[in-house]
């Protein structure tokens, strides 16, 4: 017997509000984890609230892309995963179990799309990554350098992030305005390449972006902390920081990134849901968007 069906159903509870076909486990080739971790913020809290904004915004996404000029979901489907618990256990507990996770995502063949929660939870999802990749890079779209050895004691603070994926494999970083001594000290002697916001933000993406793509190696690890952008755009973060990038100079390198080299895996990080500001979740749902759709869709 068909269920019953006298009112009109609601949305489905999955990243931009697929039809089940295509947001099957089996058969997508994108699978959506939102990590709401939050153990070592240091200035707003709130980014444990940020994967579940992300999911609520994208319910809202329309789903042609006007560049690509298509449904995009259709060509490779977004499955959701339920939230991962990262209230429980230690920190590194937690990032352990993520990296299990992450590996199992990549050896079915799949694409993960990590939503945070704090930016710490790059390093091990770049470690699994680089256990399949071996020739394997990160492109870090950012504010801060995030290269401290260490911060109040903790190695794997969201602001020591970077300094532990660089012990992995070089790192490529964009939109960079923020640092301690330490970092400016150290930053010579990593295996990191940093393009300064204040150098390319007043210039045409065409004078820095293919230099970025020239930098990074045939696979490609995408995080994103969301204080990359310029406050203007996305004021929703613990930590933002005047100076940054916009959306089309984000799509723009994201997209010419796509078309060069192979992105693996993304994450998109340090979202600080605020009541009454919708505008930032709904920019994180759709860069995850247009990005999926880059990458799957060619150009």
């Amino acid at each position: 017997m068909p269920p019953l069906r006298t009112y009109t159903l609601a949305p489905p509870e999955n990243f931009a509000a697929l039809p089940e076909e295509h947001a099957r486990y089996a058969t997508a080739r994108a699978v959506v984890l939102p990590v709401p971790l939050e153990r070592t913020t240091t200035y707003m809290t709130g980014t444990r609230n940020g994967p579940a904004a992300i999911l609520a915004a994208s319910r809202n996404l329309e789903t042609w892309d006007e560049e690509l000029g298509c449904e995009s979901y259709e060509q490779f489907g977004i499955a959701t995963l339920p939230a991962m618990e990262t209230q429980h256990g230690t920190l590194e507990h937690v990032l352990a179990e993520l990296h299990t996770t992450a590996r199992a995502l990549l050896e079915d063949g799949k694409f993960p799309v990590v939503l945070g929660g704090e930016h710490s939870l790059t390093a091990p999802l770049v470690a699994a990554a680089a256990k399949k990749f071996k020739d394997l890079s990160v492109l870090q779209i950012d504010a801060h350098a995030d290269l401290r050895e260490a911060y109040q004691g903790h190695p794997a603070s969201h602001a020591s992030v970077m300094r532990r994926v660089v012990e992995i494999c070089p790192a490529v970083q964009v939109g960079i305005r923020s640092l301690s001594a330490e970092e400016a000290k150290a930053i010579p002697k990593l295996p990191t390449k940093i393009y300064w916001a204040k150098d390319i933000v007043r210039l045409p993406v065409e004078k820095w972006l293919a230099r970025v793509v020239r930098d990074l190696s045939p696979h490609v690890y995408l995080t994103v902390d969301l204080d990359g952008f310029d406050p203007a755009y996305v004021p929703a973060t613990g930590t933002p920081e005047p100076g940054g990038l916009d959306w089309y100079q984000v799509t723009a390198l994201i997209r010419a990134v796509a078309r060069r080299r192979r992105i693996v895996a993304m994450d998109v990080v340090e979202l600080l849901p605020q009541p009454g500001d919708h505008a930032s979740d709904f920019l994180a749902a759709k860069l995850i968007y247009k990005t999926l759709g880059y990458i799957f869709c060619g150009s």
